[in-house]
């Protein structure tokens, strides 16, 4: 563009979307653009009243678009005018940007409006005066190019003043931001709803609160976490299935912690109340081995829309609140994959999260899911969170205690995500909102955050008493008459309903609970899902300890040249090439199988045989140690154009769906989302590897919480793989230990499987057996890292075409059973330094047994290899682990049982420590050597 007659011609219409660029460009770097712009825009920001703060925004000079439409170049404005429109867009900017501060969010009204000048007319020089003269809008969907400067600023105020205060102008995304601002300034923030419309709203204010006082007085004492001052969630989850649906929704997954949970299961999921109340009445069918409490319940249901039938989930929580959330995208990633995975199946599952105030800011797996929200592997298409903010966290009432942010909801701008901060106490603006952020994650496939800020009328739970702490803010809660009375008396005032109409409401509800009924019952019966998965096969309560594994050696040959079939121009890294090469020998028998071969080749007849696998892990791809090599990378080409190839994803053409993703620098989110995957999907092999063994203690709580329990307490079958690498080699405390003892610990009720292969068949058949047996349970395996190309850890292709998972491997050298007078049980890498000791000493009296399934234990065939040595009158259990780590603790009661008359049992192992290893080399070389000549030697 021309800056002929810069002074006098560059804020006509034709111009203005070149100005508003370059004013977006200044703003966020003055550098950027040409000097006499940046001297012109300098000066604007040296004007009486000009703004201090203001940052990149657009559009700035879009007040004059019109003007070109309206003839010929030419001046618009005189200079004084000129500044005087200038600084209405910019206080039009202001409001969009800090106008959530000044809205009416509280129905407790304890907080003081905060003085903020860019808001005040008077910090950009205008005097009352100027009230009434008109300027132009620019982008501010007034419904008028031009408007006094009182009526912009009341049409500003009531729009991002009033029962919604909305944060989306850090969004870089302008289309994004001009959605948002063409659905909420034209409406000023007002829903207009019809009256049966309103009275809906009463009615799911009314079944919320009703059920809360019902309880409160039925079961006296007793603990449900109670929704009262907050009963606008059911408005709004009301509001995202009518929205969803009529948007495409066809499931939505909904992950909650306790509070307000009984009533999102009733009056939400359409739980009969009859099974609530058996519940709290201890009726409920005893048939988990554990179960759980009525507030971490799931539940399901199919219920009838205006758009079609909807399917619905609650997942089953524990107590750790947030932690669900990465399990409800996993579930709700593996749901859209079965619809195919595209934007379609995205749009057509739903992920809902419900966060508390306090725990959506303060825990940290929220942080880990919102940074994978985005990515391949993990990308849902958007999350609908809501928040319901009670102002109080759990007993902290000052928010300085437990946020560091301004609102509780600052962590979701890390995703540029929009929020509307909304008073609970508005349910039209409620479910304006609700069905604005429905909208806008359908539109744009992105996270978007509803926070109804709301109050909690008890205490945390219903035994607790708020008042000792938090005094003056219950004073005002127990002031106040309540959402519900509050909307009533609204809509009688207005007509639309009959002075008596909301008792008889209540009246109507408490008779059909007092049935055990719902006052309406939107659930449809025996709804049968076109993508329904069927778990039955899987859950039989009866352990299934094999499967049949094994695979012909013609198609291990034929998938063994498919895997190291690469495309021509694809040039690998030297090191990589040579391991494809030597795999290509491995299929054709002239070189033993290694680890990494015998497990991309069960991975890959899996997928031949129409299973899913699913692997991912912080460097599953190549392997942590360099082995795997399931995703190979061209030399001369990026991965993100294109220059990756996996030999695993082109077996067949009618084969299973292969997916390796290395995944973000996280355990806790990511292993969650693959046990919500593994828990939604029963036809694929789902594994996560550690890097190392030892992270998987910063996803402990997921372990605990859910894996090895979650079939004990909820029922839930799982066949989710966690692969651990285990082995001390002298890399220190960190990198030596996957904590066997944790796994063994938690272990019972044949609730997973805890195994330790020592060979490459091994790992093969491991695989295998966690698919192609009728059962999913939880596997974790204790994996190496040099065994990976120990030539004693290989196998040939007899073993993976004629061989099985074996429990207990027996010894493998040809001793004299006789001469044999003791034997030495052992799990893993520590198995080959006991028998190289061995050979270099010449002992013929010692026998070896490697447990390769530590748990469930196989006692029979324990039983059946120790009696191969009648002379032998020592046992020894030799672990590489510190005494009181390991497996020994986990085991010695087995050990002890199978001790035949006259034997002893001993065990070797390091000394008791508090780390799992040490850090010195040389200390960690003593101690192999002294843990070989304990366990071949003299017994301590």
């Amino acid at each position: 563009m021309m800056m002929q007659n810069f002074g006098t011609s560059y804020l006509f219409g034709g111009n203005a979307p070149f100005v508003e660029e370059l004013y977006e460009n200044y703003l966020d770097n003055p550098a950027s653009v040409p000097d006499e712009w940046r001297e012109y825009f300098d000066k604007l920001a040296q004007q009486p009243g000009a703004a201090a703060r203001d940052v990149p925004h657009f559009p700035v000079i879009a007040a004059f678009a019109e003007q070109g439409k309206r003839g010929p170049v030419r001046t618009v404005v005189a200079a004084g005018d000129d500044k005087k429109q200038v600084a209405v867009l910019q206080l039009i900017n202001a409001y969009r940007f800090l106008g959530n501060r000044w809205a009416n969010l509280d129905p407790l009204k304890r907080q003081e409006r905060p003085e903020i000048q860019e808001l005040e007319p008077s910090f950009y020089g205008f005097t009352p005066a100027d009230l009434n003269e008109p300027f132009n809008t620019g982008s501010f969907q007034f419904g008028a190019d031009r408007a006094p400067l009182g009526q912009i600023i009341e049409a500003l105020k009531e729009t991002y003043c009033g029962s919604i205060g909305v944060e989306y102008m850090y969004m870089s995304d302008i289309a994004q931001k001009r959605w948002l601002q063409e659905r909420l300034e034209p409406s000023r923030g007002n829903g207009n709803y019809t009256p049966e419309r309103k009275k809906r709203l009463l009615d799911r204010l009314t079944v919320a609160e009703t059920l809360e006082r019902y309880l409160h007085t039925r079961y006296v004492g007793q603990k449900r976490f109670s929704l009262e001052g907050g009963e606008s969630l059911i408005v709004a989850m009301d509001e995202v299935i009518r929205t969803g649906a009529a948007t495409g929704v066809q499931e939505i997954v909904i992950g909650m912690a306790h509070r307000g949970r009984l009533n999102v299961l009733v009056n939400t999921l359409g739980k009969a109340p009859k099974m609530l109340f058996d519940e709290f009445e201890g009726k409920k069918a005893q048939d988990l081995s554990s179960g759980d409490v009525k507030y971490h319940m799931g539940f399901s249901s199919d219920v009838s829309t205006d758009h079609g039938p909807v399917h619905l989930t609650l997942a089953f929580n524990p107590s750790h609140l947030e932690i669900v959330n990465p399990v409800v995208e996993g579930s709700v990633y593996a749901r859209q994959r079965r619809r195919g995975g595209d934007d379609a199946a995205k749009a057509q599952i739903l992920p809902v999260l419900i966060h508390g105030d306090a725990a959506v800011a303060g825990q940290g797996v929220n942080q880990e899911m919102l940074n994978f929200s985005q990515t391949r592997g993990y990308g849902t298409g958007g999350t609908v969170h809501v928040v319901v903010n009670n102002q109080i966290g759990f007993t902290t009432s000052d928010p300085r205690d437990y946020r560091s942010s301004l609102y509780c909801s600052d962590i979701f701008k890390m995703v540029e995500a929009p929020i509307f901060h909304v008073n609970g106490d508005d349910p039209e603006a409620v479910a304006l909102v609700t069905q604005l952020a429905l909208e806008f994650r359908q539109t744009f496939k992105k996270d978007v955050v509803i926070d109804i800020i709301c109050f909690r009328k008890l205490g945390h739970n219903e035994q607790d008493e708020p008042m000792v702490t938090q005094p003056l803010m219950y004073k005002k809660i127990q002031a106040h008459p309540g959402t519900r009375k509050l909307y009533a008396d609204k809509l009688v005032a207005q007509g639309v309903l009959s002075a008596d109409g909301p008792d008889q409401i209540i009246k109507d509800f408490r008779a059909a609970l007092d049935q055990g009924k719902l006052l309406s019952d939107p659930v449809l019966s025996n709804y049968k899902r076109q993508h329904a998965n069927d778990w039955a096969p899987y859950t039989n309560k009866k352990y299934t300890e094999l499967g049949n594994t094994k695979v012909p050696k013609k198609e291990l040959q034929r998938l063994a040249k498919r895997l190291t079939a690469i495309p021509e121009n694809f040039t690998m890294h030297s090191r990589v090439k040579k391991i494809i090469e030597d795999r290509a020998q491995m299929g054709e028998g002239k070189l033993p199988v290694d680890w990494g071969m015998a497990e991309n080749l069960a991975y890959a007849t899996l997928l031949a045989q129409g299973y899913g696998v699913r692997i991912s892990g912080e460097d599953v791809g190549r392997g942590t140690f360099f082995h795997r090599h399931g995703v190979l990378h061209d030399q001369n080409r990026e991965k993100w154009d294109a220059g990756s190839y996996i030999p695993l994803a082109n077996l067949q053409e009618d084969q299973g769906n292969f997916q390796s993703f290395d995944s973000v620098l996280s355990e806790e989110a990511v292993l969650a989302f693959e046990y919500g995957y593994a828990t939604a999907e029963p036809n694929e092999l789902v594994v996560w590897e550690g890097q190392f063994g030892d992270f998987a203690n910063g996803a402990q709580v997921v372990i605990d919480q859910f894996l090895c329990s979650g079939e004990a307490k909820w029922g839930r079958a799982c066949g989710l793989t966690l692969l651990l690498p285990h082995g001390y080699e002298g890399q220190g405390p960190e990198h030596s230990s996957a904590r066997l003892e944790r796994y063994m610990q938690l272990s019972a009720e044949f609730n997973w499987e805890v195994c330790y292969p020592s060979n490459a068949a091994q790992i093969f058949h491991l695989l295998r057996r966690q698919m192609v047996r009728k059962q999913r349970k939880p596997l974790v395996v204790m994996t190496p890292k040099s065994l990976l190309r120990n030539p004693s850890a290989s196998c040939s292709l007899d073993e993976l075409a004629n061989g099985t998972f074996q429990t207990i491997i027996g010894e493998t050298e040809k001793l004299e059973a006789k001469k044999v007078t003791r034997v030495i049980a052992c799990a893993g890498k520590v198995y080959y330094d006991l028998v190289a000791a061995r050979k270099e000493r010449k002992l013929e009296n010692i026998a070896i047994l490697r447990v390769e399934q530590l748990y469930p234990f196989d006692d029979k065939r324990f039983d059946e290899e120790l009696s191969k040595f009648p002379n032998a009158k020592e046992l020894v259990w030799c672990q590489e682990e510190p005494l009181n780590q390991g497996a020994w603790y986990a085991k010695a009661h087995r050990l002890q049982v199978a001790l035949k008359k006259g034997q002893t049992l001993h065990v070797v192992a390091r000394p008791a420590a508090a780390a799992p290893a040490v850090g010195y080399l040389a200390k960690h070389v003593e101690q192999q050597k002294a843990l070989l000549e304990e366990a071949l030697g003299k017994l301590n």
